[in-house]
This record gives C-alpha cells, structure tokens and sequence, in this order.
C-alpha cells in the first residue's frame, strides 16, 4: 500500500494532474495517427519511397525549430507554449481529415501538413520536458515521468489497433479527425494551469541563451553520447519499422488491421515498462536504461525475416518495454542534473540529436529497399540499431550515473 501511494504521490499536485491529463487526452489520438498517415498515403498510390518522404517532412522541421522552441519554453510559462503547439497541430490535423474524408486529399497536401505539425511539435517537446520539475518535488520526480508514460502509452494499447481497424473500415481521415479533436481538448485541459516563467539570470539575448543552451548540453558526457547513438539508432529503427514495416504488412502479414495489432504490442510493451519504472529505483538508472533499449533489436530482425504476425507482436511488446525504461529514465535523470532554467534547451538540443538522422532515414530506406531488397534494408538497420545502443555503455558515465546528483557539502 505503501509502494503504491508513493507512485501515485504526484496526482496530489493540480498542476501535475493538469499536464497528466492533458497529454494523456492529446496521445489518445496521436496513437492512431501513424498507421493512419501511413496507410492515408500507400492508398494514394504513394510507394515506400513516397511515404518514407512524407514522415522525412513531418520529422525535418523540429531539427531547426527545436532550438527556437527550447528558448521560448525556458522565456514563457511552458504550460501556454504548449497549449499554442495543441492548437496548430489540432487545426492541421483537421484540415487533413477534411481532405481524406473528402477524397481531395493529395501526397504532397499531407507532406505540408506533416509539416505544419512538426514545427507545432517543436514548441512542445521542450516545454514538456522542462515542466515536470516545476509540478512536482525532486523525490517524485520518476514517480511523475513514469506516471505520465503510463497512462500516454495505455492510450496505444487501444489507439493503435482502434486506428488499424478504423484505417481498415472507415478510411484513414476519421482517425486523423479524431486526433485533430484530440489536440483542441488537451489545449483547454492544459490552459487552467498556473505555471510561472523559469527562473532566468537576466535578459539575455536569444542567441546567448542558444549558446547557454549548447554549453550545458555538452558538458556533461553522458547527454552528448546517449544523444549521438540514439541518432544512429533512431534513424535506423524508424526507417525500418515505419517505413518497410507497412510495406511487410500489406504484402505479407495482412494489411492495416494486422499491422495495428502489431503496434499495439509496443502500446502495451511501453505500460509494461511503465509500471515497471513506478517499482524499482535502480541507482544507475541510466545504465539500465540504455541496456534495456537492446530490445529495439530483434522487431527488425523479425520483419526481416519475415515472422508470423503474433511472433512479431511479442517482439514488439518487448520493445516497448525497454523503449519505456530507458525513456523514463532518462527523463529523470535530464530533470535530477540539468538545472531547471536551462532544461528545455538542453532538451531541445537532446531531441535534435535523436531526430537528426531519421529524415535522412526515411528518405534512402525506399530506394535502398528497392535497390537490394526490403529483408537484406532491414537486416542493415537491425545491425545499426545494435552497435549504436551497445556502443554507449562504453562511456563510464553513462555507465555509473547516479540516480540524483549528491548532495552538496
């Protein structure tokens, strides 16, 4: 009883139910946005190329927005910063579902949508990472992170099949309606909250804090190599689960409906890991973060096989299980060591570097495919995403960080 009401200890605070259940509103849509827009765009007739494309466009835009996001989050109260970013992103979502739900709707109408959506992004992430701290005390601080992944990632253990099926009777525009309604309902959670600017040192100009931003990030070793091996990694497995993944699906497992299933078992993979993450309190709890991320390995492998669907599921829930240690994790430990005036930049520099290669990814995965084959493209990212994650359990901090930083003397 204990045990448990020490995880549910942050609920206690309104501004943290605030932010729980506005994001928890806004990923209930989003669950189901992926497989829409993937299949949204294979309908058109679009190729692996096209759609590996099309999320290049919904991905590129937060590698030079991020940073401008990450100074305003650290400027203005981050609750309003990402009430603007539900609002853009909600009213492109709806312009989306108009046109597919119309049969207007054309590929390159989707790719300037994605990126409308994409530079909203930009202004939340940051936000979003920095205002935990300021919602609850220090000694809750994984408690929340892992409190709010675990009800954004139960919304996937029905968003996602929800959405297969939806894509599969309905057509891919009512389940971006429905993440467009999504978006507008966090906005009007998230706005009653009562969050004050960051604490700054003065009125510094915007490029200065940009370079206070960059000097915090990579000073401490930990960040920069977690951040660069995640670029390889995340490039990799995004190419290679988003991209050929529906391909797989459509040609050999399926189709749409199938495919939601399979990402579902990621949806409960990550409450999974969740709730595991509300249990145990590992002193190092980077080192077994990253550890646990070597479960991203083997769905690749599976694909490109390819593995019966069910198999595939199975190794997709466990996936999902390291993805949500390592993400809980590292959270509280960005949120634990980096000061909370400079923390949204830094996650804004943090979110770059795991997004910088996945445009790139998704442009050459295509052609790469059709130039050597989708199981032989697979096996290539598979082998990526292992050296890339095990590589950074070379580094000492990244292997005996400390939950906390120690007290000072």
């Amino acid at each position: 009883m204990n045990r448990l009401r020490s995880a549910l200890a942050p609920l206690r605070h309104r501004n943290f139910r605030l932010l729980f259940f506005g994001r928890v509103v806004s990923f209930a849509g989003s669950a189901m946005a992926p497989v829409a827009l993937a299949f949204a765009v294979l309908d058109l007739g679009g190729s692996a190329t096209d759609l590996g494309l099309v999320l290049a466009v919904a991905i590129l835009p937060q590698v030079f927005f991020l940073l401008i996001g990450g100074v305003i989050a650290d400027r203005l109260p981050r609750h309003l910063v990402m009430v603007g970013s539900n609002l853009v992103a909600g009213v492109a979502q709806a312009i989306a579902a108009v046109l597919l739900i119309s049969g207007r709707a054309a590929i390159w109408e989707l790719a300037v949508i994605a990126f409308a959506r994409a530079v909203a992004s930009s202004f939340f992430f940051p936000a979003s990472q920095g205002i935990v701290p300021q919602t609850v005390p220090a000694d809750e601080l994984q408690s929340a992170n892992a409190l709010l992944r675990l009800a954004l990632n139960a919304t996937n253990i029905g968003g996602a099949a929800i959405g297969g099926l939806l894509v599969a009777a309905a057509g891919p525009g009512w389940a971006i309606a429905f993440d467009a309604l999504s978006y507008l309902a966090a906005a009007a959670i998230l706005l009653p909250m009562h969050v004050r600017p960051p604490a700054r040192a003065g009125a510094a100009s915007f490029s200065h804090e940009l370079v206070d931003g960059w000097r915090e990030f990579r000073s401490r070793t930990w960040i920069w190599v977690v951040v660069l091996g995640f670029a390889f990694a995340n490039g990799a497995e995004s190419a290679g689960i988003n991209i050929l993944g529906p391909v797989v699906a459509k040609e050999s497992l399926g189709g749409a409906s199938v495919w939601g299933l399979v990402l579902a078992g990621t949806g409960i993979g990550l409450v999974t890991g969740s709730l595991i993450a509300l249990r145990i309190r590992p002193e190092r709890p980077l080192f077994v973060g990253v550890v646990a991320t070597i479960l991203i390995f083997p769905p690749l492998v599976l694909l490109a096989i390819p593995a019966p669907w069910p198999v595939l599921a199975v190794s997709t829930f466990l996936m999902g299980i390291g993805i949500e240690l390592f993400s809980v994790f590292w959270d509280t430990s960005l949120q634990g060591h980096v000061p909370n005036e400079v923390l949204s930049r830094v996650s804004a520099w943090d979110a770059i570097g795991s997004l910088v290669l996945i445009p790139a990814a998704y442009a050459i995965v295509g052609p790469l495919a059709d130039a050597i084959g989708i199981d032989e493209t697979l096996w290539i990212c598979a082998g990526i995403v292992f050296v890339a994650i095990t590589a950074q359990l070379l580094s000492r901090q990244v292997r005996e960080l400390p939950r906390l930083p120690p007290e000072p003397v």
